[in-house]
C-alpha cells in the first residue's frame, strides 16, 4: 500500500512538472514570404535580419491536395490542423471532416491563445486556426465561428463582418465575455479574460499607407497580456500583407512589410530568449509574386526584382525555429509537419 501511494504521488508530480512546463509556442506567419522576399528585404535593411539568431532552419513543401500551388486557406488549415486540404477550404479535410487545430488542442490543454494579424482577422490564415468553412470567402461565417470560439485575445481588421451583417445580428454586443479596447495600452490594462481588438472596419491598409498600430507593438503589448496570465499560450502572428505586395507586383510594398514582421519577430525572439520556455516558429504559407531579385546595391539598400506572375508560386519555403524542441524542425518536409511538430512539443 505504501508502494502504491508512494507511486501515485510521483505520478503526481510528474504530471504537474509537465503542466508546470509546458512551452510556449508562437507561430510567425509571413503571408507570401518565399526565400526572395525574405532576401530582399535583408538586403534593403542594412544586409540584416533577426532570423539570422534562428538555431534551426527547414523547408516546407507548400502544394494544397490536389494543386501544386496552394492558397493560403488550404496552407494554413495545413499547418493549423496537419492535413492537405482543397484550395479555398478552411479546417476541412478532403473528404469533408471536419478539423481539431493545434490552437484548439492548446486550449483543450490549459493554455491561453493569442490571433494577430495585419489582415482581418476573418482572413484565410487567422480563420484556419479557429474556424470550419467550405470557402474562406464565407467572412460572415468565419466571423460567427469566432464568436463562438474560445480564443482569449484576438488583433486584426475585419469589424464589419461582426457588426454590419446580412442577418442584422451584431455579434459584439452577443459576446459579452469579451472586452473590446480601441488601443494597446487598454489591452496591457485590462483585467479582462478574454480580449478582441478590431484595428479597422474593414481590411487594414498597408504599411506604406500608414496602418497602426505597427505590428512589433502590437506583439510587445500581446506578449506582455498573455505572460501576465501565468499560463502556458499559443500564440499566432501573420505579417498578412507581404502577400499583398507580391499579388500586386510591388516590391517597396514587399520589402516594407517585411521589415515591419522582421522587428516583430525581434520583439517575440527577445521574449522567448527571456523567457526560455518559448518555441518560436517563422515560416510562410507559400510564396507569392514569383519574385527574382535582379539588382541593386547593399551599401545604398537598393534592390530590383521582377515578378513572374501576379499569383502565388509553388516553390518551397523556409522555416526557421528556436527554443525548445526546435530541432524538429530543421530539414524538408510537407507543411502538415508544422501541425505535427507543434503538436510532439507539446509532449
Amino acid at each position: 500500500m505504501r508502494f502504491l501511494v508512494t507511486l501515485l504521488f510521483v505520478l503526481s508530480l510528474n504530471q504537474n512538472f509537465c503542466q508546470d512546463n509546458a512551452p510556449n509556442i508562437i507561430l510567425m506567419i509571413g503571408d507570401g514570404m518565399g526565400l526572395t522576399q525574405i532576401s530582399s528585404g535583408i538586403y534593403a535593411n542594412n544586409n540584416t535580419t533577426a532570423l539570422k539568431s534562428f538555431e534551426y532552419i527547414g523547408l516546407s513543401k507548400t502544394y494544397a491536395f490536389d494543386r501544386l500551388v496552394t492558397d493560403s486557406a488550404a496552407s494554413g488549415t495545413a499547418m493549423a490542423s496537419g492535413v492537405k486540404t482543397l484550395n479555398g477550404v478552411i479546417g476541412i479535410d478532403s473528404k469533408n471532416n471536419l478539423q481539431q487545430s493545434i490552437l484548439e488542442i492548446c486550449e483543450q490543454r490549459g493554455y491561453n491563445s493569442a490571433l494577430i494579424a495585419t489582415s482581418s482577422i476573418v482572413h484565410a490564415t487567422p480563420a484556419s486556426f479557429y474556424a470550419n468553412v467550405p470557402s474562406r470567402r464565407q467572412y460572415q461565417d468565419i466571423a460567427l465561428q469566432l464568436s463562438e470560439h474560445d480564443v482569449d485575445l484576438f488583433i486584426g481588421g475585419g469589424k464589419k463582418h461582426f457588426n454590419k451583417r446580412d442577418d442584422k445580428r451584431n455579434l459584439l454586443e452577443e459576446m459579452d465575455q469579451y472586452q473590446f479596447v480601441n488601443s494597446l495600452s487598454e489591452i496591457e490594462n485590462s483585467t479582462s479574460s478574454k480580449i478582441g481588438f478590431f484595428t479597422y472596419k474593414d481590411e487594414p491598409p498597408s504599411k506604406l499607407e500608414g496602418r497602426k498600430p505597427a505590428l512589433d507593438d502590437i506583439a510587445k503589448s500581446s506578449l506582455k497580456k498573455m505572460e501576465s496570465l501565468n499560463k502556458p499560450f499559443f500564440m499566432m502572428i501573420e505579417g498578412s500583407q507581404i502577400d499583398w505586395g507580391g499579388h500586386s507586383n510591388d516590391l517597396d510594398m514587399v520589402i516594407s512589410e517585411f521589415k515591419e514582421f522582421d522587428s516583430t519577430i525581434k520583439h517575440v525572439l527577445d521574449f522567448a530568449k527571456a523567457d526560455g520556455n518559448t518555441l518560436v516558429i517563422v515560416t510562410a504559407d507559400h510564396e507569392t509574386g514569383g519574385l527574382t531579385l535582379s539588382g541593386g546595391s547593399i551599401k545604398r539598400g537598393i534592390v530590383k526584382g521582377t515578378f513572374s506572375t501576379k499569383g502565388h508560386s509553388a516553390a518551397l519555403v523556409p522555416v526557421f525555429s528556436y527554443g525548445p524542441n526546435s530541432e524538429l524542425f530543421k530539414g524538408i518536409y510537407e507543411n502538415t509537419a508544422i501541425f505535427d511538430m507543434m503538436l510532439k512539443s507539446l509532449d
